[in-house]
């Protein structure tokens, strides 16, 4: 009997096995250091198995610390190993070990209050605390989203360190979707997108690796949207949805907030029409009907909507009046969406149900108050002709006004308006920008006016500095501070509106039978990639002609339907 074999007998039904896997990765520079020699050997590749030998380490003296560039975010921790040293009886060494998602961070205190300017906080995941190394050995600290660390000495004595190295948690998943143009910062807007996502794909759909790692169902859907684009299926997706349902029973809404049960439903129709999935929505349908029961309640006689807590996002909710306009059009998505449900599981007289809801509230318009996010829901919902929005508000002052979430939704109903050049422009910019400032993934949230003479990621500020500190000094109500996270599944929306709207490819029919291919190059010469579906891959390239004339080609499964756009 093989080793594999006699574990399988140990390994008990309710026992867990980690589907992500480890990769260990080494410090791409050293920020800054004090009270310490030869920092950078850490840099060097090395194994992670202490010696004997003093030679060839970074010695750490009393006060000194190390402050180390990863070089990207990543969800994980460290491992560091120590050499022998002449330890006088105390074979243990006190070290603070402080990660962060910016060097400035690494250089805070973590403080009680989990709001303030330039605060830091351990809430969520320890970024912030005092940890014994073993003498002669390796110890592993830490499990939180990061992409620096400072390590500080605090005892007095001299601390060999042979190693630091990450290590860097995250599923294996297949790009399966790509996307490539001739404009570079595009791609690597893409490939930022799809790499926020995946990176909190841990074991659920997370909102971010530092903070929250919760399942927080509205940030889902820009998570869900890309992970069908690029991903695929994924377990992970299904278990987090089904999480939340079973966490939530009515009436309760899910994670307190109205509209993010309105999300969970959006994202089973969403699902459905990329994967076909019958047999998991069937085990959804109780739940479903039960909960648009519930909500059809709150539909007024004039199609309005009484729902106390309208939240959007963050960004928006000093506005309540376009939060309402909003979260409105957001379920007129919903009974669409859900009279679609129904019929794909026969039950007729609950799909004439959600009709009828969304024939009531199609006969209410709230006023979006200057809220793009909400103008852009309401184009979504056919309530508002996208190219008379363009001309009244989306179309004006750029990318001012837009939030990290709620932008994926600005950019679609560009694309309704067919303004993909302007959206091209906007993604450029908004989500450039962070970029620019050293982003490795998408943020909590950004504010354009933020990048104006701010330091980058990287970057350590002097105290009398005339910058702004890029994390620190912004973010506002629950993420002030050093509490905003820098890694924020909701901010994916460029990578899906890149294939969606850019390459075109957008499913009709459940499990993609019947799929829309319907381009736009904007202000790009070309574009390709690919997106999965059931039944295989839909390659699509366009080029654009001398005579300014846009060439297609295209290849997708027998089993789907291509109506061309």
């Amino acid at each position: 009997m093989v080793i594999r074999n006699l574990f399988a007998e140990r390994f008990g039904e309710n026992d867990y096995r980690d589907e992500r896997v480890i990769d260990y990765v080494y410090p791409k520079k050293v920020l800054l250091s004090e009270f310490a020699e030869e920092p950078q050997i850490l840099l060097s590749p090395d194994s992670a198995q202490a010696t004997l030998e003093r030679g060839n380490t970074c010695i750490l003296k009393k006060d000194g610390f190390i402050l180390l560039d990863f070089g990207f975010e990543m969800q994980g921790g460290i491992q560091i190993v120590t050499n022998i040293w002449e330890h006088n009886g105390n074979n243990t060494a006190r070290v603070r070990v402080r990660f962060g998602e910016s060097a400035m961070e690494c250089m805070a205190d973590a403080a009680p209050d989990l709001r303030g300017k330039k605060n830091a906080t351990n809430d969520h995941a320890v970024r912030d605390d005092i940890h014994l190394l073993s003498w002669l050995g390796m110890t592993e600290i830490g499990n939180t989203g990061f992409r620096f660390v400072r390590i500080d000495l605090l005892d007095d004595i001299e601390l060999p360190i042979k190693c630091v190295r990450a290590k860097f948690q995250y599923r294996d998943l297949d790009y399966l979707g790509t996307f490539e143009c001739d404009d570079e910062r595009l791609n690597d807007i893409w490939k930022t997108a799809a790499y926020t996502v995946q990176l909190n794909m841990q074991e659920y759909v997370w909102d971010g690796v530092k903070r929250d790692r919760l399942v927080w169902i509205g940030d889902m859907h820009p998570e869900t949207s890309t992970v069908q684009y690029i991903f695929g299926d994924c377990d992970c997706v299904r278990e987090s949805l089904d999480l939340i349902r079973d966490n939530t029973p009515l009436p309760n809404v899910m994670n307190g907030i109205p509209a993010y049960s309105l999300w969970w439903l959006l994202i089973h129709h969403d699902r459905f029409i990329h994967y076909g999935d019958l047999e998991y929505l069937k085990e959804q349908h109780a739940y479903i009907t039960e909960l648009l029961h519930y909500f059809s309640g709150f539909i007024t006689a004039d199609g309005g909507i009484a729902i106390e807590n309208c939240f959007l996002d963050w960004p928006s909710s000093t506005n309540p009046e376009g939060q309402r306009a909003g979260v409105h059009a957001l379920f007129c998505l919903v009974c669409e969406g859900c009279e679609e449900i129904f019929n794909a599981l026969s039950d007729k007289e609950e799909a004439n149900f959600a009709h009828l809801c969304a024939e009531q509230l199609k006969k209410h318009v709230y006023p979006h108050n200057g809220l793009k996010q909400a103008l852009a829901l309401q184009v979504l919902a056919g309530l508002v002709d996208a190219n008379e929005a363009f001309d009244e508000l989306l179309g004006k002052d750029g990318v001012h006004g837009f939030s990290t979430f709620l932008g994926y939704y600005i950019l679609k109903a560009l694309g309704q308006a067919d303004r993909v050049d302007f959206a091209l422009d906007c993604v450029r910019e908004y989500w450039g920008a962070m970029l620019d400032l050293g982003a490795t993934t998408f943020w909590e949230d950004f504010d354009i006016n933020w990048a104006n003479n701010c330091s980058k990621l990287d970057e350590i500020l002097p105290e009398d500095s005339q910058k702004t500190d890029i994390h620190g000094d912004f973010g506002g109500y629950c993420y002030e501070g050093y509490r905003h996270s820098l890694c924020h599944g909701w901010a994916s929306g460029p990578a899906p509106f890149l294939m969606e709207y850019v390459l075109g490819v957008k499913p009709l029919e459940e499990g993609c039978k019947k799929v829309l291919i319907s381009p736009s190059l904007g202000n790009l010469e070309y574009a390709k990639g690919t997106v999965p579906t059931p039944y295989g891959l839909i390659k699509i390239s366009l080029k654009r002609e001398p005579d300014g004339s846009v060439k297609t080609e295209f290849s997708a499964p027998a089993e789907i339907e291509v109506i061309l756009g």
